[in-house]
């Protein structure tokens, strides 16, 4: 068979041809998916710098190592379409995901101590070594939280367990090693601008 009828795919580039980014988890099905207008911003800056800047520095080098001859062993063509597979896959992921998402503003609820949509939470609980273990989180929407930067998803079951609780309620988290009893100390919301 010739080589111009086969499917360009990489082992292990995760393109499956409907957008998916393998490193964010997908949306459960019948819920919404939340994020704050700061996460909305950042996703939609991302977009417009893959359209406008990124992918066509790459189409350049593509067509650039394409008059070259022999793509066979070109290695700046065949880097460059793996990049631009890469790229475009990212570009569609990040369209379907801001046509559905649903911009929530946690600046409302300034002043609450009620734990919803965008609240830094600061918990306690008792650890493995039976002292307390004080920890602080910020519940955010699935494509732009980072755990690194003590940031959730509003789906995580840390999040579930702590959303609708006020200041002072103890709930309760299933872990792999057992139920965890949860005090909530502190509820904080960004003020508004």
């Amino acid at each position: 068979m010739s080589k111009a009828f086969t499917r360009e795919t990489d082992a292990g580039d995760g393109d499956d041809g409907d957008g998916d980014d393998r490193n964010t988890p997908h949306i459960p099905a019948g819920t919404r998916n939340y994020i704050t207008p700061a996460g909305y911003a950042r996703l939609r800056e991302e977009l417009f710098d893959l359209i406008d800047n990124e992918r066509p520095k790459v189409v350049e080098i593509v067509h650039w190592a394409a008059s070259n001859g022999d793509r066979s062993e070109n290695g700046d063509y065949l880097y460059g379409k793996k990049r631009l597979r890469e790229i475009d896959r990212r570009i569609r992921f990040l369209t379907q995901r801001l046509e559905i998402a649903e911009v929530t503003d946690p600046t409302h609820h300034f002043g609450n101590d009620q734990v919803f949509f965008g609240a830094t939470v600061t918990y306690a609980y008792v650890g493995a070594d039976g002292a307390d273990v004080e920890t602080t989180i910020t519940i955010l929407g699935i494509d732009e939280a980072d755990s690194a930067q003590g940031q959730v998803s509003w789906v995580s079951p840390i999040a579930r367990a702590l959303l609708k609780s006020h200041v002072g309620d103890v709930v309760r988290l299933s872990t792999p090693g057992g139920v965890q009893q949860i005090e909530i100390l502190n509820v904080q919301y960004p003020p508004s601008h």
